[in-house]
Order: structure tokens, then sequence, then C-alpha cells
């Protein structure tokens, strides 16, 4: 593992990961004092506020439409990637963080509640492009190893098979969401931009982490794979493997990437239908889609975005809550860290079986605790409590 490596891996995941978890939270804590500007400039415009039902639908479309603008750039990401590049499709897709950033930031001296709305859309896009190229192909392809391996921690791979690293550099960009969503955490209080006044510039903080990766990702070369499989580049792709890997005898290396590019050139493309009709690969798409499906459908989402509300209906004092959910995401930065220097020792399986369980268990308990904390006061501290194994569970298997 050398520090070029080492330190390209932590800049996309930094320009990435660490925005999409930031962009996954930032919403929760100015949740009130969007309201109130979407409130008032209906009110200006039309000369009345809007009612509950209409300002909790727009808000939720602020919300939830960084999830589709994240669906459309996953869906671009491909075509991206082959036109531009590793390097050129993440330094596109920083722009769109500028865009993004000048879209909110300048929403309440404009008076449009729209320009939020579209600035969480690009965000959104942002996410889906990004970090499909960084973890999809960016990262894998700094690593000849990685198209035998074929699983998610082999993503940001030292130059070595069988590295004991593999496991933990895989899980970096999962320790910079947690991060992310930590930071938007921590930035929401009162006593730093959680303020009404703001609200604008919290939105905007993105601007930051995208730009020092526009500025600092053309230090580095393209990926070795990308220029070699792909390009043909074998030029470009040795010199590339020399950068990172710190040393001339790269040609074995070189020799690998020949080979899987004379495989992939001889594979046939094949559909989704023909993929799932394949009985062959069926256990195998089986676990992906089940893998995946409980991902996307275990609430984790709602929590990041809704946290405050969740320990709102908890009967949580509004005075602590900000404070609580501070501490739900430290919690989470120290599970992430712990599945990182757990996996090569347990391994992905049991960590994946034993976080869905403890999710699953503790949203049960939610739903109890809310049901019974009318009559019995400190089940407020048992949400709390669900509320911290839920993420615990996430963090520590899925999302890792």
């Amino acid at each position: 593992l050398t520090f070029p490596l080492l330190f390209v891996t932590l800049l996309v995941s930094f320009g990435s990961s660490m925005l999409y978890g930031y962009n996954l939270a930032v919403v929760n804590s100015p949740a009130v004092h969007i309201k109130a500007f979407y409130n008032a400039t209906w009110s200006q415009r039309y000369g009345h506020g809007l009612a509950s039902g209409p300002l909790t639908l727009l808000y939720s479309l602020t919300v939830s439409i960084f999830a589709l603008g994240g669906l459309v750039g996953s869906l671009l990401v491909g075509v991206l990637v082959e036109r531009y590049g590793r390097n050129g499709t993440l330094s596109r897709s920083a722009l769109l963080v500028l865009l993004a950033s000048g879209f909110m930031g300048f929403s309440r001296e404009l008076g449009s509640p729209e320009m939020v709305i579209i600035g969480r859309s690009i965000t959104g896009l942002h996410s889906g492009g990004c970090c499909g190229a960084a973890h999809g192909s960016f990262l894998t392809a700094r690593s000849p190893t990685a198209h035998s391996q074929g699983t998610g921690e082999d993503f940001i791979t030292p130059m070595a098979t069988g590295s004991n690293l593999r496991g933990f550099l895989g899980l970096i960009p999962s320790i910079f969401i947690c991060l992310g969503v930590f930071f938007a955490q921590l930035l929401g209080l009162p006593e730093l931009l959680g303020e009404d006044r703001f609200w604008p510039l919290f939105l905007s903080v993105v601007v930051i982490p995208a730009s020092l990766q526009l500025l600092l990702l053309h230090c580095f070369p393209e990926s070795p794979r990308y220029l070699l499989i792909e390009r043909n580049d074998v030029c470009r792709a040795t010199e590339g493997l020399h950068r990172f890997l710190g040393t001339p005898n790269v040609q074995d290396m070189i020799k690998e990437m020949k080979e899987e590019q004379r495989s992939l050139s001889s594979v046939e493309m094949v559909s989704v239908w023909q993929l799932l009709r394949d009985r062959s690969v069926r256990w195998q798409t089986l676990s992906v889609v089940v893998v995946n499906a409980g991902m996307q459908l275990s609430g984790i989402d709602a929590i990041w975005f809704y946290t405050n509300t969740i320990f709102e209906n908890a009967g949580i004092p509004a005075s602590q809550i900000p404070y609580t959910t501070v501490g739900t995401g430290a919690i989470e930065v120290v599970a992430g860290l712990i599945g990182c220097f757990t996996i090569e020792k347990v391994g992905r399986r049991p960590l994946i079986i034993t976080g869905f369980c403890a999710m699953g268990i503790c949203s049960a308990g939610i739903t109890v605790s809310l049901l019974l904390q009318t009559a019995l006061p400190w089940m407020r501290y048992v949400s709390v409590a669900c509320v911290v194994g839920i993420i615990t569970g996430f963090c520590m298997g899925p999302g890792g």
C-alpha cells in the first residue's frame, strides 16, 4: 500500500462518499426553517400560507428528489465513464456540486423554493454518478486483482493479490459516508449552522469537498486498468502503475490486465431478463438482489432524513434533540470503524446477517416503544436506543 494509492482513495471517498452521506442528513436539522421559508414565500406570492398537508408534501419532495436524482445519475454513469474516463467523470460530477450549491445557497435571497428542490436533485445526480464512477469503476480499476474478486470490498484493493488490507480499504467509502452524516448532524447544531439565517449556507457546504477533489484529482493519472483495457493505452497504463505502486516492476500486472482484456472481448453481453433466466447464476443473482433490497427497504434512509422528527415523536425534549442526533452520528462512525477492523477476521456474511437481525429487532422495538410511551414515559429512551441499534447494525453489516 503506497501513499499515492492511499491518498487518491481518501480523496475520491472524501469528494464522493462523504458528500453522499452529508446530503442524506443535511435536510434533517433545518427542516423547520426550510418549511418556514416555503410557507413565507408562498404567502408572498399568493397572499396566503400553505396548509399543513401541502407544506409537508413540498418538503417531502425536497427530501426525496435527492434519491430520484441519484437514480438518474446511476443510469448515466456507464456512458459518462466510457466517454470521459474515471477522472473526467469525477471532475464533471464535482462541477454539478458547484452548480447545486449555487442554487441552494442563493435560494432564500431570490425567494425561490424551486431552487432548493433543483439543487437537491442535482446533488442526487452527483451522488448517483460520482459514487458509481468512484466505487464501481475508478477505485476498482486501480487494482489488477479486483476483476477476479467482484465484490464491494475490492473496490479499493491494494496492488497485491491476497492483501489483508483489501477489506479494510474497501470499507473506506462506507466510513466516509458515516463521516458525512456525522458532519451534517454536527454542523446542524444551534451553535454552528443550525440557526434560521444559516440554513442556505448549511446546504451549500458541499462545495468545499467537491472543490478540493476537483483541484487535486488532476494531480493523479487515470486508472491504469481503464487505460489498458478500455483505451488499449499500454504506455500510460504502465506509467500509472509505476506511480501508484512506486515500483518499476509492473509487467506481471500488465500481463494480467491484458489477459482480462482478451477474456472480456469474448464475453457476450446479456440483458437483465437473460440474467434472471440464467440458472447457472441464479443463486448469485438472488443473493445480490436480496442484500440490496434489504438495504433499501431497511428504513435507514428514513432515519437519516427524519432523525429529529423520530426523536420528537418519541418525546425527547426539543432542546436535547440536536445533541442526541449528533450522538447517534458519532456512534455511526464508531460502528463503521469496528466493521472496518473486523471484516477480515469475521467475514462479510456474518456481519451482514448480524446487522440485518439487529436492525429488524430494533425496528420492532421502535414500534413497541412508540405504542407504549404514553403509559410508560421511560419508553422514550428505548426508542433512542433502538434508533442507535438500527444505525449501528447497518453500518457494521449491510452498509459496509
